[in-house]
């Protein structure tokens, strides 16, 4: 038995600017969700938790693996040569083999018509040099697919790249536990 389709995340915005990246994923419950935010320039390497009144984030290090993906380290990435149109971009394949499913193959697309530096940064996908279009994530042991509906150009602030307030400081193994809670829910 797999967790209920409606308390999964339903939403993810991908904020870039230069070379920084806020990736994050929103439940049904409010605000609720997960977010990280690499900003290379600062040192700023963080997964934010927050769920209902709960506040915790987790302080990662440079090339470090943000919290949650654990089950997808160590994925065999090979880039093929399909291609598709999502949102009007022009798209790429790669088939994904997990380390826990060598038997499955999955695709995901990306496009390098969005020109950002190191997009997928902290993520399984690391070494995917475009903007991931339609992909999945393993959060713990769930499997969320996510497909590009909207993208567009507009003004993001310095400030949505900064380290936030308000937020307690927890050790991975915390934040990993709260992360699969949420998704058990």
């Amino acid at each position: 038995m797999g967790v209920p389709r409606e308390v999964l995340p339903k939403t993810l915005v991908v904020n870039f600017k230069q070379n920084k990246v806020l990736f994050e994923m929103l439940s049904v419950f409010g605000s609720s969700g997960i977010v990280n935010l690499s900003n290379p320039k600062d040192k700023i390497y963080d997964t934010y938790f927050n769920f209902f009144a709960l506040k915790y984030y987790y302080e990662a290090s440079e090339g470090e693996l943000f919290p949650g993906f654990e089950a997808m380290e160590n994925i065999e990435i090979k880039k093929t040569d399909k291609t598709m149109e999502i949102c009007g971009f022009h798209c790429n394949n790669a088939e994904i083999t997990l380390p826990f499913d060598r038997g499955n193959v999955l695709n995901i697309w990306y496009t390098n018509e969005i020109d950002v530096k190191d997009s997928n940064f902290g993520t399984p996908f690391k070494e995917i040099d475009g903007v991931l279009m339609d992909f999945f994530l393993y959060l713990g042991n769930t499997k969320i697919h996510f497909t590009a509906e909207n993208v567009y150009s507009k003004t993001v602030k310095d400030n949505t790249f900064a380290r936030r307030s308000n937020y307690k400081k927890v050790s991975k193994e915390e934040i990993n536990e709260l992360i699969n809670k949420m998704i058990a829910f």
